[in-house]
């Protein structure tokens, strides 16, 4: 397809066409026990353990791609179901969801019941990836797919009785395998995917409890640190809650826990906290108004600070606490969800100064972090915007860029899967 017959990026035709693209390619990430990271051209990556993260997030979007009636999409949202109830990323023995099929995970479980057998430590089982297994449940539960609630409610036990902290109104960071030792640690990303994955349970379940926890992780990063920080949200804290501001100046380019402001986060934050505002209002409860407030205040800071700072089109990974830039490198999931900021502030405030945003950052993903080529999107770029690899090689999943190319076609709701519902009419399973 050529410039010139191309729909507009961002127009209703290039959307669709997007969408269909990326679940297209989505599909030759299944593996035996979940899906698992592909390469540049979209092979899986031999080597790589399957990881309960990329099996989640790709369970939520062929999930998301059955609500919209695309052909096929039920047959891997229910391989993901079935990987994530009955695979080795579960564990059968001490409960949850274990970060990636632990090395010898059969002899693993055959010591955890005192049987004969020599396995590898298991690996741990954190937050982030238990909040895309709610994810995942959530929106397969609204899809209908066979086992999805039974998914959904033991996520929610594992979450409730081991992560939540009620006293900090936020989760523990991870534990070891048998639930005995948490992290001396604390993290903004996986509290953010939090507040996600249980407006999306609230949705699932009807139950208010997730909606309120989600505001309660608002209200503690975003509206206290990131308001006290001037828009500059520090991501690492201690296990009381107090700022690491130095952690990773040693690694600032790692892929979860970078040194710095990272710039994706704080508009990620500022589209959450527009679907907890319509998550609160449609339940009748009391909607704070710091809730819009900040989420304008994340979003005009973080394009102010990281677009183009240092000259070249993109956002920036990364800042230090002078707003000076620090990983250069441009990854998609920024301006994946850059976009998704800028439609949901522009659907709820009628500004059109935000959908002028949301033009140019697709032009900029078009031209710049689409694959053509190979499938689906280049997940980093270069200061130059040339395709890169240093944090992200590869292509390990679409979640982030189906979600962004999804959104703008549903109504504005309180989680994905329940816009797509109210979009196309139909009733939660």
């Amino acid at each position: 397809m050529t410039a010139s017959t191309r729909p507009d990026p961002g127009g209703p035709g290039w959307l669709r066409a997007e969408e269909r693209r990326l679940r297209a390619f989505a599909e030759g990430s299944a593996v035996a026990d979940g899906f698992g990271w592909t390469d540049a051209r979209g092979q899986v990556e031999e080597g790589r353990p399957t990881a309960a993260w990329i099996t989640s997030r790709m369970t939520h979007v062929f999930s998301l791609a059955h609500l919209r009636g695309d052909e096929g999409a039920a047959r891997w949202a229910d391989h993901g179901v079935a990987a994530l109830a009955e695979g080795p990323l579960r564990d059968t023995v001490h409960g949850g969801w274990f970060e990636e099929v632990p090395a010898g995970a059969a002899s693993f479980r055959e010591r955890s019941h005192g049987e004969a057998g020599e396995a590898a430590e298991a690996p741990r089982k954190a937050a982030y990836p238990h909040a895309f297994v709610v994810l995942a449940a959530s929106s397969a539960t609204l899809a209908g797919r066979p086992g999805a609630r039974e998914l959904l409610d033991d996520a929610l036990r594992v979450v409730d009785t081991r992560f939540w902290d009620e006293s900090a109104g936020a989760v523990l960071e991870s534990w070891d395998a048998g639930w005995k030792e948490t992290e001396d640690y604390r993290g903004a990303n996986s509290n953010m995917h939090c507040v996600e994955a249980f407006l999306a349970a609230a949705d699932a379940t009807g139950d208010l409890l997730w909606t309120r926890r989600a505001l309660a992780v608002a209200e503690r990063l975003v509206h206290g640190v990131a308001a006290e920080h001037d828009w500059r949200l520090p991501e690492h804290f201690t296990a009381d809650w107090k700022p690491l501001p130095d952690y990773n100046r040693d690694r600032p380019d790692h892929p979860f826990r970078p040194f710095g402001s990272t710039t994706g986060h704080l508009l990620e934050w500022a589209r959450l906290l527009v679907h907890l505002e319509v998550a609160l209002e449609r339940a009748g409860e009391p909607v704070p108004g710091w809730l819009r407030a900040d989420a304008e205040s994340l979003f005009s800071n973080a394009v102010r600070r990281g677009w183009a700072v240092d000259g070249a089109d993109g956002f920036v990974y990364t800042l230090d606490w002078q707003d000076a830039p620090v990983v250069r490198e441009r990854m998609h999931w920024v301006v994946a969800e850059a976009v998704m900021a800028a439609w949901a502030l522009g659907a709820r405030t009628g500004d059109p100064a935000y959908a002028e945003h949301a033009r140019r950052w697709w032009d900029y993903a078009e031209r710049h972090h689409v694959d053509r080529e190979h499938g689906s999107w280049h997940h980093e770029l270069d200061p130059g915007n040339r395709p890169a690899g240093t944090v992200w090689p590869g292509k390990p999943d679409v979640y982030h860029a189906y979600q962004a190319v999804l959104l703008p076609q549903t109504a504005l709701s309180t989680s994905l899967a329940a816009g797509v519902l109210e979009t196309t009419g139909k009733e939660p399973a």
